[in-house]
């Protein structure tokens, strides 16, 4: 890649780095939020959910718009909105106003993930994309690895400080974006135009884009049924301290983006990004299942890194494929990855909430099955005979 591409991607993957650095950094907090307004468990939930579902319902039109009317306007735009929801949240007294930060935070999540994904696929060649996009969910990844422990020293200062950190951190990452970026050369703008939103929805039926949407929805619902429900399952199962946790959620973390990082570009250059995936979803259902069947500490910990490497590896993957099928359709594909994905992270935590409650090993059974249909899906799959990959 030339400087100036090096340069653009280097400003993307650190407007990327910041907004789910932003995310990590509340995560310590809100418990004493939770105190302080004497809010209830199901009452966050219901605040993670707001956030995935106006993503959710977002996304398609985000995805359009990142077509219709341009790229480093809809990242811009997506900063903005996340510094504001961050901002809102610190300073946020009531339910209603925190239902509203989560709301925009879902927005701006919406926002920012389809326009990234679209302006690295127009900077980049067919052969460079793996390796962009690598790097792209490694630094979203890399985000939530540090920003927990960013959280949790700011919070010695105040409790609303993290927020307001994130705050000024998106409203930086809008500023320099405004000015830095251009807008690209689209890689399919010799193409025909877009269709329109409704001809896009239709779109999402199609053999060209079907079987890859469906498998971001299993690997989204896999990985949020299994990360939603692992300090409770530890905790419950193996009298898990706090640090015990922490310590398999950050190594696991480091050894996903290592992966992303050393491993991804060398694997989808080698047997392509189809074959990726399989693989990658065989190892993430063989060790899901692993999970309920595991029970000393070293076990649980060489099964939970190695877990995530499979689920940091389907996603760029995925991404990297549809990036190269879209042609001028870069913003639709984005959008509805992050539909799909919202919806993973929906029903994920939701269905394994209830089966939790059933039997602590319910939910990573219901995964592992999630998992296999994904396996299934993907040995059917082949790539289209008049697309180069």
């Amino acid at each position: 890649m030339s400087k100036k591409q090096n340069i653009t991607l280097a400003i993307l993957l650190s407007n990327l780095f910041i907004a789910f650095l932003g995310i990590g950094l509340v995560i310590p907090v809100l418990p004493t939020i939770m105190n302080e307004l004497h809010i209830s468990g199901s009452v966050v939930g219901y605040m993670v959910a707001a956030f995935a579902i106006t993503q959710l319902i977002v996304s398609p039109i985000a995805g359009k718009l990142v077509d219709n009317i341009g790229r480093k306007v809809m990242i811009v735009a997506g900063l903005f909105i996340f510094g504001l929801s961050e901002f809102l949240f610190g300073l946020g007294r009531s339910i209603e106003v925190l239902f509203i930060s989560r709301m925009l935070g879902g927005v701006s999540a919406a926002f920012i993930m389809p326009a990234v994904t679209a302006y690295i696929a127009d900077i980049t060649t067919l052969s460079q994309r793996p390796k962009a996009l690598g790097y792209m969910s490694a630094a979203i990844s890399t985000g939530f690895i540090i920003g927990p422990g960013i959280g949790g020293f700011l919070a010695e200062y105040g409790t609303r400080v993290p927020f307001y950190a994130a705050g000024v951190l998106g409203l930086v990452a809008a500023i320099f974006s405004l000015v830095l970026l251009k807008e690209p050369t689209r890689a399919g703008d010799k193409e025909d135009a877009p269709a329109s939103i409704l001809g896009s929805a239709k779109r999402v039926f199609s053999p060209l884009y079907f079987i890859p949407f469906i498998l971001i929805f299993v690997l989204s619902f896999g990985l949020a049924a299994f990360e939603s429900l692992f300090s409770l399952f530890v905790d419950h199962k193996f009298a898990f301290t706090p640090s015990d946790i922490a310590i398999i959620i950050t190594g696991s973390g480091i050894v996903g983006a290592l992966a992303q990082l050393l491993l991804f570009d060398w694997l989808t250059k080698k047997m392509g990004e189809i074959n990726v995936i399989r693989y990658s979803l065989i190892l993430s259902a063989v060790l899901t299942f692993a999970m309920t069947i595991v029970n000393h500490y070293f076990a649980i910990l060489f099964v939970t890194f190695f877990i995530f490497v499979g689920f940091d590896l389907i996603r760029p993957a995925v991404t990297s494929y549809l990036s190269k099928i879209a042609g001028n359709e870069q913003g639709f594909v984005g959008g509805m990855n992050s539909m799909f994905t919202s919806l993973g992270n929906i029903f994920g935590p939701i269905l394994g909430g209830i089966l939790f409650d059933v039997n602590l090993n319910y939910p990573y059974y219901f995964a592992t099955i999630v998992l296999v249909i994904g396996v299934i899906l993907a040995l059917f799959w082949r790539k289209p005979k008049h697309i180069e990959l």
